[in-house]
Formats: structure tokens, C-alpha cells, sequence
């Protein structure tokens, strides 16, 4: 695949709205526009409904890592290495 590069001149009002986008999205510039012209000229599916959801500001755009709350806990003095050990004298 050969790679071209181009200069592109937007108004201030789309420039914003780009930016805002990228950072909603937690996706480059760059590659927000390479998608737009690859859909508009008909080489790249329609997005998901997801993707149209997180657009539209309906759901939160995926994050790269979600810390969560265990939803079970541990009786005791029970740890995860208690959980993993093996009996190594067999």
C-alpha cells in the first residue's frame, strides 16, 4: 500500500470540530480524516452503530484501559497465589 501524503486547508469551524471529535473519540486527526475520505469515496464500510452512537454523544467512545472493582472477594486470609498454586512436589 503506498502512502501519499497531502496538505488540507480546513475552516476554523471545522478544524474545531475536528479537534473536538479526535478527543471525544480518543482517535488521531489524521486518522478520523483518512476514514472520512476512504467512506466517501466508497472504500471503507459504513461505520457501526456504535461508532454513530459515540458520535452523536449517546455512549462514551471506548477508553484503552478501564480499571474495575473486583465483583468477588476473597474468604480469608485466601489470596490469588493461594488460588494458582500448584503442588510442585508430585
Amino acid at each position: 500500500m503506498t502512502v501519499v501524503a497531502t496538505n488540507l486547508r480546513l475552516s476554523g469551524e471545522a478544524a474545531a470540530a475536528l479537534r473536538d471529535a479526535a478527543k471525544r473519540s480518543g482517535r488521531s486527526q489524521q486518522d478520523l480524516l483518512r476514514e472520512a475520505v476512504d467512506r466517501l469515496l466508497g472504500l471503507r464500510p459504513d461505520q457501526s452503530a456504535r461508532q454513530r452512537a459515540v458520535q452523536a454523544g449517546i455512549v462514551e467512545p471506548p477508553s484503552l484501559f478501564d480499571d474495575v472493582i473486583p465483583s468477588i472477594g476473597l474468604p480469608g486470609n485466601v489470596t490469588t497465589l493461594d488460588l494458582l498454586d500448584r503442588d510442585h512436589d508430585r
